[in-house]
């Protein structure tokens, strides 16, 4: 997200949907801080939401940079989509615990690109490190690929930490996202497929999408 007045509309679509289910919802939302993505957020939107939480996505960023971002536009999570490292997440969360109280730590969101089970074994450097784990398709780029994987491979993960579900998704799955489940998915990622344009989200798709999957 980075126009003002598309994001004061997703909010208000979230509050309309907290009402209406206690199941399905608009929790988060993202600002890609990368500035090879189509979506960077080159300067702080005139509106920030006040309601859901702000997720900043790095790939790859340098800590300091994090921190800024973190400062600035006051983020409740941090999505890493590179190759972050656990000795990374250790010193961004150490520069968080070192910082002056002002700035509450946020929590961190961890993406892999999945294809097999075997990925998941790269989750296991990071269980008890990070809130979230985010699983995605793997694709050229490092997010955004607009593609699936197959969720069923998702049976094999064992882990204990908490996953988003991304890829992909998108109108006409609301059917599919009712039959899933999984013990640790506690969300879904709406992104390109839900968009008039690269950052700019079409309230008339989320709407009825929502009003789909929470029936």
């Amino acid at each position: 997200m980075r126009d003002a007045e598309n994001i004061r509309e997703v909010e208000a679509l979230g509050k309309e949907f907290s009402i209406l289910s206690s199941q399905f919802s608009i929790y988060m939302m993202g600002f890609i801080f990368w500035p090879k993505s189509s979506r960077y957020v080159a300067e702080r939107p005139a509106y920030l939401p006040t309601r859901c939480k702000r997720v900043g996505v790095f790939v790859d960023a340098d800590v300091q940079e994090v921190w800024q971002k973190v400062e600035d536009y006051g983020l409740d999570f941090i999505q890493l989509h590179g190759h972050e490292t656990p000795e990374y997440i250790r010193a961004l969360q150490m520069t968080f615990s070192e910082g002056d109280g002002s700035t509450m730590a946020p929590t961190v969101i961890k993406a892999f690109n999945i294809a097999t089970a075997a990925d998941f074994a790269q989750t296991e450097a990071y269980e008890g490190l990070v809130g979230y784990f985010l699983f995605d398709t793997k694709g050229k780029s490092v997010g955004g690929n607009g593609e699936k994987f197959d969720w069923s491979v998702l049976a094999d993960y064992v882990g204990e930490t908490p996953f988003l579900l991304s890829g992909g998704i998108g109108p006409d799955d609301a059917a599919r996202i009712k039959a899933f489940h999984h013990p640790r998915c506690i969300g879904i990622d709406l992104n390109s497929r839900f968009e008039c344009s690269p950052g700019v989200k079409d309230i008339q798709k989320l709407s009825t999408f929502l009003k789909n999957v929470s029936r």
